[in-house]
């Protein structure tokens, strides 16, 4: 039996998957990839690196995450859960493996450190490092949260924090990276104005883990500020006062896209629906 399972979820992702799978390397691991009907050459790869290949059709990210825990023949007793764009560091899958020889009894799950990596450079300012997401955890003990957009997941039990990162290789490709945050500002903007209801989410608490914390910032802070007004305010946040314009192009191009534009467009979302409900 292996100490973990990964999953991994795709859909086109043959550009993407043979780095995330390499990266896997030394790390003793039974390998699912749930995928969504993918047309490209997604499912051949993962078959020739050894994964087990399941279907699955898509509905959201959570629905995929949690279907895939409560119907996978998983063995193990940690799972852990991958994006195709996602990459193990060999530092981290040496520090999974020493973890997992002995796992502490007292813990359910472990926070990963996510580096992200946006036309081929570390975003290290703006608040966007270090960023913490529980992605390793005992799999009795963890779902995901219902949440359409921005999923975490969520463990009964204390978790650590492991000292090693993961990278998320975002797309170098703006029309597709584009593209992608116009649909998940829809999503978003109905979680907002509460088209979407669910009690399994991330407690929101300034006090709390890195999860809960910025949660409660995006919950209490943020989300209580004007409409428009707070995308503009939290780019020139992230971009001068947590120094993000050290970033260079490359992260000029990603705070204003990400801190600025695609919040922008989760507002104009929100007042177009807010505006259609009081039309007569």
């Amino acid at each position: 039996m292996h100490p973990v399972t990964v999953i991994v979820l795709t859909y086109n992702e043959e550009a993407n998957l043979p780095d995330c799978l390499t990266s896997l390397n030394g790390l003793a691991a039974e390998l699912f990839v749930v995928d969504s009907g993918s047309t490209d050459r997604t499912v051949e790869i993962a078959q020739a690196a050894g994964a087990r290949v399941v279907q699955h059709p898509f509905e959201t990210y959570a629905a995929q995450r949690n279907w895939a825990q409560q119907h996978l023949p998983i063995q193990s007793e940690w799972v852990l859960h991958l994006d195709a764009d996602e990459r193990l560091t060999p530092e981290l899958v040496a520090e999974i493996v020493h973890v997992l020889s002995d796992p502490p009894s007292n813990t359910a799950g472990f926070l990963l450190r996510k580096r992200t990596i946006f036309m081929g450079r570390w975003i290290k300012h703006g608040g966007h490092y270090p960023s913490y997401h529980l992605r390793l955890f005992r799999k009795q003990l963890g779902a995901c949260e219902d949440r359409l957009y921005d999923q975490h997941f969520l463990v009964r039990g204390p978790v650590r924090r492991l000292h090693h990162d993961y990278l998320d290789v975002l797309t170098s490709d703006l029309t597709t990276w584009t593209q992608r945050h116009a649909r998940w500002a829809e999503l978003e903007a109905r979680e907002i104005i509460g088209q979407h209801h669910s009690a399994q989410r991330v407690h929101a608490s300034f006090w709390g883990s890195p999860i809960e914390r910025r949660r409660w910032l995006r919950e209490g802070v943020y989300g209580r500020s004007p409409l428009f007004v707070r995308a503009l305010l939290y780019w020139l946040y992230r971009y001068v006062v947590r120094l993000g314009f050290l970033d260079g192009p490359e992260g000029f191009i990603f705070h204003f896209l990400q801190g600025c534009w695609y919040r922008y467009l989760i507002d104009a979302k929100i007042y177009e629906w807010r505006k259609l409900r009081t039309s007569p």
